[in-house]
């Protein structure tokens, strides 16, 4: 098993870009999500459940130590440049301010905003999670248990853990599923895509507890991945929107897509790494 892909996402809910090799911190890649858009009129860290058209929206990094945001219609602006947050909330059609990363000791910028006493919390939730009819809610205690309080783990602008994984071959195999699909993995994000070769289905789903050694560092398999509405969003042109694959997650893999990963020796990775077990 050898790393395929390596993916950072500069700022929060965007699509990220391919790298040759990265740096795993403590909290995950570094570089990674620096940046975040907040929806004035929430009071909310945007995320892919709550603003999916966010997904369409593309960061890198910029020498100079900012982040240059593409716009669908191939506007380009740095997050320095004080105009952003209105052409930006122009496009969304809301009022936001464009954040990076506070301190984990303020607590407050990252808590949840107080809830709607009018909120029908369960039909919140099915919405975000995209869930229809009488399809399950996700298993909660897989997630990190910040994530009940905060929007995003204090001191992070990521959603649970550090680190998605996934394989060749949970792509594959759902492309296979799901012929009339685009099975792309932008609409997944993962962080490191490995390479399993022929394997077929979603061998990670069996690492859950294990660790493994990829290029200098240590990384640790937490538990899968649940999914949410996010996977139905439209990214690009070649990217529509799409519930089928969402259906297929729900109904046939457990929820999930991949898994979540904590790093438990920082180090360096590149495309090309073997994946050792340890």
């Amino acid at each position: 098993m050898r790393v395929d892909a390596l993916w950072q996402y500069p700022v929060k809910t965007m699509i990220g870009s391919t790298m040759p090799s990265v740096r795993l911190g403590p909290l995950g890649i570094d570089g990674d999500r620096l940046w975040a858009i907040r929806d004035l009129d929430r009071g909310t860290i945007a995320n892919c459940r709550s603003h999916g058209s966010l997904m369409q929206f593309a960061a890198s990094h910029a020498d100079d130590g900012t982040a240059l945001i593409t716009f669908p219609d191939g506007r380009m602006l740095s997050t320095a440049d004080p105009a952003l947050a209105d052409v930006l909330g122009e496009a969304l059609g809301i009022p936001v301010e464009v954040q990076a990363l506070a301190p984990a000791s303020d607590l407050e910028f990252y808590r949840h905003p107080p809830a709607d006493a009018d909120l029908d919390l369960m039909a919140y939730l099915r919405e975000i999670f995209g869930r229809e009819g009488d399809e399950p809610l996700p298993d909660f205690s897989k997630f990190a248990p910040e994530v009940m309080e905060y929007e995003t783990p204090p001191g992070t602008f990521y959603d649970c853990y550090p680190l998605m994984l996934m394989t060749t071959s949970a792509l594959r195999s759902m492309q296979a599923a799901l012929p009339d699909s685009v099975v792309d993995v932008r609409r997944f994000r993962p962080s490191i895509v490995v390479d399993t070769g022929d394997v077929d289905g979603h061998p990670e789903f069996e690492w859950s507890g294990r660790r493994f050694a990829i290029g200098t560092a240590v990384i640790e398999v937490k538990n899968d991945c649940p999914r949410c509405a996010s996977l139905t969003k439209p990214i690009a042109a070649d990217v529509p929107a799409d519930r089928a694959i969402l259906r297929h997650v729900v109904r046939d893999l457990g929820q999930a897509v991949g898994v979540y990963c904590t790093v438990v020796q920082p180090g360096d990775v590149s495309v090309g790494d073997e994946l050792v077990p340890t």
